[in-house]
């Protein structure tokens, strides 16, 4: 490995990745974004290269698959398949959400998984990376239904995890009515009351205040970071935000907060416009309480407009796009339209949603970019912020919550930049995230010995 340069060290793990994962799009996605970030780090320590630590943090310690049978309201017997990946366990529990959607599969947690060792790394807090799902969907399923399918999950999955093991939360299909479930049967399954298993639980069963905003909040917070360092923040600004979920409504919301017009949202159905702006009471009763489509909005607002499918969002002008919905979901052409359009900056409130074409359009534009291992680890952090108040059986006030995230996401800023900086690409917010994450993560596998 020594006598290879940092380049060729790089591209011979990307091989193996690609060998060993064989049609794995997502994963070998995501670990070349990383690995591209990283040449000039091996040139600079080569320590690294000479422990090989690039190929030992791209084999995941541990992927679980297991079968998931459950019985729907016609008494019929459905079966789908189970996943959780333990990626690193080097600075701490493996912590990163589950998934519910029938696209999940190998390739999908895995590229989850190992984006999650970084973006764990950088909030500071002591955890490591994982992910897990199911290709189950939950969408026009009863209550019953998904508390039947929950409890299939769990009682499987509860083998592999523990408040100092691993530590699963919500993701895309996963929210506190889920995580409910799965918890009711934890403890059923454990005979105890173990509350830090899982977070994203309701408020009054250890879950904490501000963590169903932390995502949409942090994303907002690490965008006008950006924005501040360029004389400009949020206000008056017009804003585009794909999904309508839990990270997205939560991004309307401090959007609007610090003085932005929001004009756009979706679902996998499409996407609506309001030149008005988007009336987020609506959008929350619609997603949150009655789980409908978002094209019922325009029912209660006719002057908006619904749209079929959702790429054609993006050719919504505005100054700042916030992607909170799904991967993959700005290609090349839509960030091609958005910098016509005159975006001015970009953040990534959902994991990797933007391709490499489209990050490299970004860039080369001079569009303020946040990716989403940077932007969207505010509801990591808090997740670990609530595994720390059950720990000490306490519960911390909405505002004190609130201040620890915005101060997390401003020392992920601060140090994306730093890195960046320190590395020759100033302002590659990309760069410097991969780069000070995996730094954090390589120090102590070094520190571990080779395990």
């Amino acid at each position: 490995m020594e006598n290879l340069n940092g380049k060729q060290y790089v591209q011979n793990v990307y091989e193996t990745v690609l060998k060993r994962n064989p049609g794995e799009t997502e994963f070998h996605q995501a670990a070349k974004e990383i690995f591209t970030s990283l040449i000039p780090v091996f040139e600079k320590f080569p320590i690294y290269k000479e422990l090989n630590i690039l190929e030992r943090i791209s084999e995941p310690e541990r992927l679980i698959t297991f079968r998931v049978p459950w019985v729907d309201d016609q008494g019929v017997v459905k079966v789908n398949r189970g996943f959780r990946v333990q990626f690193s366990s080097t600075l701490g529990p493996y912590k990163g959400g589950l998934r519910f959607h029938p696209t999940v599969n190998a390739s999908i947690i895995k590229f989850l998984g190992f984006e999650q060792i970084f973006k764990n790394a950088l909030t500071g807090q002591p955890i490591g990376g994982g992910k897990g799902g199911s290709d189950f969907d939950p969408k026009g399923k009863s209550d019953m239904e998904i508390m039947r399918f929950a409890q299939s999950f769990m009682t499987e999955l509860y083998r592999h995890i523990g408040p100092d093991i691993d530590v699963p939360a919500g993701d895309i299909g996963v929210g506190a009515r889920e995580i409910g479930y799965m918890f009711g049967q934890y403890k059923r399954l454990r005979n105890g009351n173990e509350a830090g298993v899982l977070t994203g639980k309701g408020i009054g069963y250890g879950g904490s205040l501000g963590r169903k905003e932390a995502t949409g909040y942090g994303t907002v917070y690490f965008v006008d970071e950006m924005l501040k360092a360029k004389g400009m923040d949020f206000e008056g600004q017009t804003v585009v935000v794909s999904g309508s979920g839990n990270v997205a409504i939560y991004a309307i919301e401090k959007a609007h907060q610090l003085g932005a017009k929001v004009v756009a949202c979706s679902d996998s159905g499409g996407f609506i416009f309001d030149k008005n702006g988007i009336n987020l009471d609506t959008v929350r009763r619609l997603k949150e309480v009655e789980y409908k489509r978002i094209s019922e909005y325009v029912k209660e607002h006719p002057h908006a407009v619904y749209t079929e499918g959702c790429e054609k969002i993006w050719a919504i002008p505005c100054d700042i796009a916030l992607p909170c919905a799904t991967q993959n979901e700005i290609d090349e052409s839509s960030a091609k339209l958005l910098i016509v359009n005159g975006v001015k900056a970009v953040g990534e409130g959902a994991n990797m949603p933007s391709t490499l074409e489209a990050i490299d359009a970004f860039l080369e534009a001079g569009v303020l970019f946040g990716p989403a291992k940077a932007a969207n680890a505010g509801g990591v952090a808090v997740s670990a912020l609530e595994m720390s108040q059950n720990s000490m059986r306490f519960s911390w006030r909405f505002h004190e919550v609130d201040g620890k995230l915005h101060e997390i996401m401003k020392n992920i800023y601060r140090e994306s930049v730093s890195a960046a900086e320190e590395f020759g690409v100033p302002g590659n917010y990309v760069a410097g995230a991969n780069i000070a994450g995996f730094r954090k993560v390589a120090d102590a596998m070094i520190a571990h010995g080779v395990i």
